[in-house]
């Protein structure tokens, strides 16, 4: 109100001096200027210019305090309660207030400075305990950015992978070039977000040994707008529980098809006896050349057929192991020398391998420097490393050029700490097909032309009777592996 009225006086004062102003100079122009008259005429227009002089001057001082009058203004609203600042001076209380403003300023600077380093140190605090996660997961983790380049792979991936620290930052299908599945995979997820959940990868090691890789893959958004879509994966090396997935499943389909099978091999094995007497029987009377051939013939096969029927008794009614320390070395020795004139007459070479290798001319002599000892049942264990051993040879075609036969002999730990005996059979054949893979253990099941099919059943059935695994797989080299693990 104080102001408004202030306002008020200065444009009156600015009025008279504009009317006084403009009364001297029409005086001054229609009066008749005579020597008398001049002087009170300038002395007049003197004292008008002097006050719209002194009314402009005014007008000029008050803007330029006004920031001043602002700044008085804003302190004493941020000092309303306070009573004494009426007793000081002006410039003393604007100086007062804005060094109190200083003050809460670099109180307020120093807060948020600490404030600052807090919440940089929770944020290296939560960077840590993030590559702490990461590294602490058991499975392999591997990001990729939105070009598909790596960002982190921790420790177990880089084991799956058999990749160093200087694969970060390398591209799909550089870092996945071993397994390039998973490679399409990822650059389908990065390319339309699509998320994959537990798919099954065939994959091999750096020595080219087959294994399974379960494997999720997963977008992720990135930092950076629109369209900065990652992947992460998830891979677990899931070759231990598929073969014990497939021996279980395996085992189970044996012992029904055994039990309901067993009564119907006696009944055949009964049928064969008579039939075998009938047989010699025949042969016994007087017959033309024609007829004791095909009595031999048909001896022939009736043996061959009750041979067949034993070994699926055999199959089927498994007898009880008689254990004993075995030395796997010395046993697979014998089978070698066993089986060295079927490997001859093939014309396919035999090599052992423990931490020495020999030829099948000395297979007899076992490598000395790791003998490993199981306890087994040595003449049943004999028998389906025999038909093991005896069914890799045979897998070789004839017109095949490497013919070879490797059997290599070594011990492993597992995550229990427990010693496996471990015994790898590998052919340079063709392998075997995919779809037929999960069906070579099923008796009578066999794509030789003169086989019964119950070799890799029954050497199947000896090795689940104690306590171990037979798995089969395709090597990438061609030919197929069987893989035999047996508690050391």
């Amino acid at each position: 109100m104080r102001g408004n009225r202030y306002q008020f006086g200065l444009t009156l004062l600015t009025g008279f001096f504009l009317l006084a102003t403009l009364f001297a100079v029409l005086l001054y122009a229609f009066t008749p200027t005579t020597p008398a008259t001049r002087g009170p005429l300038l002395l007049a227009a003197f004292v008008a210019i002097l006050l719209g002089s002194l009314v402009c001057i005014l007008f000029l001082l008050r803007w330029l305090l006004r920031p001043y009058r602002q700044l008085v203004g804003e302190a004493e609203k941020a000092s309303r309660g306070v009573t004494t600042y009426k007793s000081k001076d002006e410039g003393e209380f604007v100086l007062e207030t804005f060094q109190s403003v200083v003050a809460q300023l670099q109180q307020q600077r120093t807060a948020l400075e600490q404030l600052s380093a807090q919440a940089s140190k929770r944020a290296d605090s939560a960077e840590r305990f993030s590559e702490r996660i990461v590294a602490s997961v058991p499975s392999g983790l591997i990001a990729f950015d939105g070009s598909g380049r790596s960002m982190v792979i921790n420790a177990p991936g880089r084991a799956l992978l058999e990749v160093d620290g200087a694969a970060l930052g390398q591209p799909v299908a550089s870092l996945l070039k071993g397994i390039p599945h998973l490679a399409e995979l990822v650059e389908d997820c990065l390319q339309t977000g699509k998320l994959y959940r537990r798919e099954e990868i065939e994959a091999f090691t750096s020595d080219n040994h087959p294994r399974k890789l379960g494997a999720t893959v997963a977008p992720i958004d990135l930092a950076g707008g629109e369209g900065q879509r990652g992947a992460v994966c998830m891979l677990t090396d899931i070759t231990e529980v598929t073969h014990l997935r497939e021996q279980v499943a395996l085992k189970k389909n044996l012992e029904s098809l055994g039990e309901m099978s067993a009564g119907l091999a006696h009944e055949f094995k009964n049928a064969i006896a008579t039939l075998h007497g009938y047989v010699q029987l025949l042969q016994n009377l007087e017959m033309n050349e024609t007829g004791r051939t095909a009595a031999s013939s048909l001896l022939n096969e009736v043996r061959n057929l009750s041979e067949m029927v034993t070994s699926f008794l055999n199959f089927a009614r498994p007898q009880p192991l008689q254990l004993d320390e075995v030395s796997l070395n010395e046993l697979i020795g014998d089978c070698a020398a066993e089986l060295a004139p079927v490997f001859k007459d093939r014309g396919v070479e035999l090599l052992i391998a423990g931490n020495a290798e020999t030829s099948a001319a000395n297979a007899d002599m076992p490598p000395a420097d790791r003998v490993i000892h199981i306890r087994a049942d040595e003449r049943m264990l004999r028998q389906a490393l025999l038909n093991l051993v005896r069914n890799a040879a045979e897998a070789i075609p004839d017109e095949q050029t490497l013919r070879r036969v490797s059997v290599e002999i070594s011990s492993e730990r597992d995550h229990a700490n427990r010693e496996w005996a471990v015994v790898e059979i590998a052919d340079t054949g063709v392998g075997i097909p995919p779809a037929d893979l999960q069906r070579i253990f099923i008796p009578f099941f066999t794509t030789k032309p003169m086989g019964h099919g119950v070799g890799l059943a029954l050497a199947h059935r000896v090795i689940t009777q104690h306590g171990g695994t037979l798995a089969a797989a395709n090597s990438s080299n061609g030919g197929a592996i069987f893989t035999l693990r047996l508690p050391a």
